[in-house]
């Protein structure tokens, strides 16, 4: 489902300026900040204010359509909720690129640990960070 479709279906007054940004949200392939989110959104529309994209996906936040990510870099990122599955992430701490992936052992760790504790597991989040492995160059 779309965040436009979310809205609708949350009975959300939709703007022509909110359509923008839920467009570029959901076309989105990175987790982007709300400069990032402003940039992407001026190429469409020049009149959309940095403060618009604040509201708008603070308003998309507390609806439960969009998850801020907080990656240690200072910047508030966001992902729409209906992604197709759950994932983790792992952040590069040089460049700042997000992988995402999902791992069956570690879902099935997090379980455990939780059931040992005595939880059921409702949810979480894994943020892995880490820099690229050095390459060694063959002596000669």
């Amino acid at each position: 489902m779309t965040i436009e479709e979310m809205c609708e279906h949350k009975s959300m007054r939709m703007t022509d300026q909110r359509r923008v940004i839920a467009k570029i949200l959901d076309n989105a392939d990175d987790h982007p900040d709300v400069e990032e989110l402003h940039k992407r959104a001026c190429l469409i529309d020049k009149n959309i204010s940095v403060a618009t994209v604040y509201r708008t996906v603070r308003l998309f936040e507390e609806a439960g359509i969009l998850v801020r990510h907080e990656f240690k870099d200072g910047r508030s990122r966001y992902e729409n909720v209906d992604t197709s599955d759950h994932h983790d992430h792992l952040i590069d701490i040089e460049n700042g690129e997000i992988i995402e992936f999902m791992n069956e052992e570690i879902e099935v760790i997090q379980k455990k640990i939780a059931d040992t504790l005595g939880y059921e597991l409702i949810d979480h989040r894994l943020e892995l960070y880490g820099r690229p492995k050095a390459t060694k160059k063959n002596p000669k």
